[in-house]
């Protein structure tokens, strides 16, 4: 099915896998299509997807990744060089942490395009490196991302199916039928009408040097991936001993969750700014191509934009299309804008800074949403 094609690059070795799970086939009289699916869009996009095939759409361009792998490795060595030739007072401390982040950043964007195994078109080479970037540079599991991130892609913001959204509603009230159900139980973990405001100090800074800095090593050691966590290992020894030699112990615990919580800023921002302010609600069954453009909006394109959010501003190619190399995302949009305009679906696209503040937007909605049904009936 459309799942199906979407996520696999090798669907004959898939296919091995699946074949001890097949049950029987459906009767001839039987729909193969659901009712809750839009047949003529998938009928379109199947075609649409056939095209983008026959165009060498889905063929990354190797030259492309590895300058972009040549650019984080260069500004990795930089941090540490700043501080080994100019010293530890704050301002070359201020400059390698910058360049620190950058280089982790722009490694996190790098192993989400090997997570989808668009950089080569054999998946063991996408592995391999994956861990190197995503255990190695970044010092995270590549195969806890891996588990987290295809949940999300499968089913995006569908509550209890997209882990993306589990903030909700311990942290968070997202979405404004699930905001309006959370006030009506008199639910309340957290001042929710405030939300819009404790956002800033809570999720975007802490996301990385608090939970995920454990969750990765938890998942990665109860469901033993023990080559995740020996190349993990090998992040933290690098790190230590680099700057270890260069910074006292409370300086360098200081720099490691400073350059965390920078990480963790620019990511939680960028990664929210496409789905946080869509449709969040239960799981609704919809087709493939719906339950994607639903959640999903786009941010403008520009060379400063495609850079700085990893190309996740072509937000909805990329849930459409998960195994596209990022730097073909730019030729099928105007093919998915177009496939949105014949069945009357709205193609989101706004400016960046717009984008962040209808993070901000949704959560107060959302917060004022809940308030309300909170104290009226």
């Amino acid at each position: 099915q459309d799942a199906f094609l979407s996520f696999h690059v090798d669907k004959v070795l898939v296919s091995k896998y699946l074949k001890p799970l097949q049950i029987g086939e459906l009767a001839p009289d039987q729909p193969s299509v659901e009712p809750s699916k839009n047949k003529m869009l998938l009928k379109d996009f199947r075609e649409l997807r056939a095209a983008v095939e026959k165009m060498g759409l889905l063929e990354p361009n190797q030259l492309f990744f590895f300058l972009h792998l040549t650019h984080i490795l260069l500004l990795d060595a930089a941090a540490w060089l700043v501080l080994f030739y100019f010293g530890t007072s704050l301002i070359p401390v201020l400059v390698s942490l910058l360049v620190l982040t950058i280089s982790q950043v722009q490694a996190s964007w790098l192993q989400h395009d090997l997570g989808h195994l668009s950089v080569f078109r054999q998946t063991k080479w996408n592995h391999l490196l994956h861990k190197f970037v995503m255990c190695h540079l970044i010092g995270a599991s590549a195969r806890w991302w891996t588990l987290l991130h295809s949940q999300h892609h499968a089913k995006p913001n569908c509550f209890q199916k997209d882990p993306d959204i589990d903030m909700h509603p311990f942290l968070f009230t997202l979405g404004k039928k699930l905001s309006v159900e959370l006030g009506i139980k008199k639910t309340k973990y957290m001042p929710y009408n405030h939300q819009h405001k404790y956002f800033f100090i809570t999720l975007p800074p802490l996301l990385f040097p608090t939970y995920f800095q454990c969750h990765t090593f938890y998942i990665a050691y109860t469901k033993r991936y023990w080559a995740d966590l020996a190349w993990m290992l090998t992040f933290y020894i690098r790190f230590f001993f680099m700057y270890g030699s260069l910074l006292e112990i409370k300086s360098l615990l200081a720099y490691f969750f400073i350059i965390r919580m920078l990480a963790s800023s620019w990511f939680v921002w960028v990664s929210q700014m496409n789905h946080i302010p869509m449709d969040i609600y239960y799981d609704k069954n919809l087709d493939w191509v719906s339950t994607q453009l639903q959640a999903t909006c786009n941010v403008e394109q520009s060379l400063f934009n495609d850079w700085f959010t990893g190309h996740l501003n072509f937000q909805i190619e990329h849930h459409l299309f998960p195994t596209m190399p990022r730097h073909n995302y730019w030729k099928v949009a105007p093919l998915v804008k177009s496939l949105c305009a014949k069945h009357g679906i709205e193609y989101q696209c706004k400016p960046l800074l717009t984008a962040f503040a209808d993070i901000v937007h949704s959560l107060k909605n959302s917060g004022e949403l809940w308030l309300d049904a909170y104290l009226h009936k």
